[in-house]
């Protein structure tokens, strides 16, 4: 079952790498439309911000329904809208329209990964479980770098136009159905939940999804901390996404868009670093250092962003995409051996709400502040500035735990 989950995940994460790339190269590499720092912040806003305000309340519907029709039914219906989005592409209509189609296919996206992350303690034993979490996110974020490059070779092909993304997009819907497929072979209730809930607790529980989440994390110290660092990293990754999309499409769309591809690729490099060291850091030492390690270096790498060339930017981005993902592998760790299973998914969802309104905030933030030509150095410096509050407040904890450990009655 292990080896199914991880091709579940391969195939739907490539098809997002497809998606993705044929969408932003659509709005902000295509010579039919004009696009500025504002409308490409826009469009992130529109396609991370909605699903996550709501994802916490679906998210409790992984703890109440059989996970394997998740899986199955959310990319059914995933691929469904990705044809429909490629079929409003084709037909040059505008911006807003194209976006909405697209805001569906990331709400499905996202219900599914949280489905996967909850799924995984099912498939896997404890001892092992930070190895293989390490292994799948890091293999799908290499999967969706692969549906990137797929619809980048795509592009050369059928071109950069409306219709020539429309057809890049396809391949994404395909993908999906097959993710589809795979996760059908799963026997009922293989992936959890534990146990049979009533159908009355569904409502309540769909209500109380914010509420219920947000308890369990305030209980669980080791998931409110790692929750932090994840929501700083999120935040500096929107800055930089925007300062570095508009610095590359100010050096022209189809060398822009070979740049901006290069530090996407850049930073999954990093992150497949981070598949290998986080499971050793984290067995030599405990996750919370392995956390503070990675802010540090994270507030460093940042501030080498200042020089605004291109090889500088392209070493950053590796540091930072490891910096990322020992962050969240070691944030998806914390959930999945501290958090009951009949309360995991309403927790992932949160997560996915703090790793995606971190990001809509901090890409509309930056979108009032970067230049034209993305040399935005106020950005760059509060990014590094943000990273540094992290790890003040992982240490502050730290040092309050510890305190308290140390209190106690005397004998």
């Amino acid at each position: 079952m292990k080896t199914r989950l991880l091709a579940t995940r391969l195939a739907g994460q490539g098809a997002d790498g497809v998606f993705q790339a044929a969408l932003f190269g659509a709005v902000a590499f295509n010579p039919d439309r004009q696009t500025g720092p504002l409308l490409m912040a826009a469009s992130l806003v529109v396609l991370f911000g909605p699903y996550s305000l709501v994802g916490p309340l679906i998210g409790s519907l992984l703890d109440r329904w059989d996970r394997r029709l998740v899986l199955l039914w959310a990319n059914v219906i995933r691929a469904v809208l990705i044809a429909v989005s490629a079929a409003l592409l084709a037909s040059a209509l505008p911006e807003p329209v194209i976006l909405v189609a697209a805001l569906g296919v990331m709400g499905a996206s996202r219900f599914v990964a949280s489905g996967l992350s909850a799924a995984l303690p099912h498939v896997t034993d404890r001892e092992s479980l930070v190895t293989t979490n390490a292994v799948f996110t890091t293999l799908g974020g290499a999967a969706a770098l692969g549906g990137l490059g797929l619809a980048a070779a795509a592009r050369v092909v059928v071109g950069g136009d409306d219709s020539g993304a429309a057809q890049t997009m396809l391949p994404a819907a395909v993908l999906t159905l097959l993710a589809a497929v795979l996760a059908h072979g799963f026997p009922a209730r293989a992936l959890g939940p534990d146990g049979t809930p009533s159908a009355r607790e569904h409502p309540r529980s769909f209500a109380l999804g914010w509420r219920r989440g947000l308890t369990v994390i305030r209980r669980t110290p080791s998931v409110a901390e790692v929750l932090g660092a994840i929501g700083a990293h999120r935040w500096v990754f929107g800055m930089n996404s925007l300062v570095l999309l508009v610095l590359a499409n100010h050096a022209g769309i189809s060398s822009g868009l070979r740049r901006y591809l290069l530090l996407v690729g850049a930073a999954a490099a990093g992150a497949l670093i981070a598949a290998v060291t986080t499971p050793v850091l984290a067995h030599r030492i405990p996750r919370r250092h392995v956390l503070a390690i990675a802010l540090i270096v994270a507030t460093g790498a940042q501030l080498f962003l200042l020089a605004f060339e291109l090889n500088t930017i392209t070493a950053a981005a590796i540091v930072l995409g490891w910096a990322g993902q020992t962050v969240k592998l070691c944030g998806d760790v914390a959930m999945q051996l501290d958090i009951p299973d009949d309360q995991r998914g309403e927790v992932f969802a949160i997560q996915d709400a703090v790793f995606n309104l971190t990001f809509v905030v901090a890409v509309t933030v930056a979108a009032l502040g970067v230049p034209d030509d993305g040399r935005a150095v106020g950005l760059v410096v509060l990014g590094a500035i943000v990273y540094a509050a992290a790890l003040l407040g992982v240490v502050r904890r730290h040092r309050t735990g510890a305190r308290a450990a140390t209190v106690g009655p005397r004998q």
